[in-house]
């Protein structure tokens, strides 16, 4: 619809939706066959609305082979066995290196012989590596998920 277009056209548009829909009252009927009637290049519009209607409503989808069913299923099986896995070894991981970082940590802060700058450095090395490991690790899996030839056979 062209910016332009006066108000009056953006309801006969609206009328002709709610008559293809089935939802135009008795008296909106009348008022779009008085416009209908009034504008050829309308009437036209209408007529191809109204084949376009009638042929999208005969229309039905192809079922898919059993092939495609069979890859679709296999598809979903993968990924969520895939999913369920990740999920498994990341909350093990987490806890695993959170419980190994904890104890290292205390253990280097306890240690009252060990100069408190070395502590602070030893604590930003494993910080960064840490930041760094997530950061790869992240990239690798949005990567790989928008791989388009992670499915291709050679």
């Amino acid at each position: 619809m062209n910016q332009g277009e006066p108000p009056r056209d953006e309801r006969t548009r609206r009328l002709m939706m709610a008559a293809l829909d089935g939802e135009i009252t008795a008296q909106d009927r009348t008022e779009l066959d008085r416009l209908l009637q009034a504008d050829a290049a309308l009437e036209t519009e209408w007529l191809q609305l109204a084949r376009l209607k009638e042929v999208t409503s005969d229309m039905a989808l192809r079922r898919p082979s059993e092939e495609v069913w069979d890859r679709y299923w296999g598809g979903v099986y993968r990924r969520l066995e895939r999913g369920v896995g990740w999920i498994l070894a990341s909350l093990g991981a987490v806890v695993l290196i959170s419980y190994g970082l904890w104890t290292g940590i205390k253990s280097m802060f306890g240690d009252p012989e060990l100069p408190m700058f070395i502590k602070v450095a030893i604590l930003a090395v494993i910080v960064g590596v840490v930041i760094l490991l997530i950061s790869v690790i992240r990239e690798k899996l949005f990567t790989r998920q928008a791989d388009p030839y992670k499915d291709v056979v050679r």
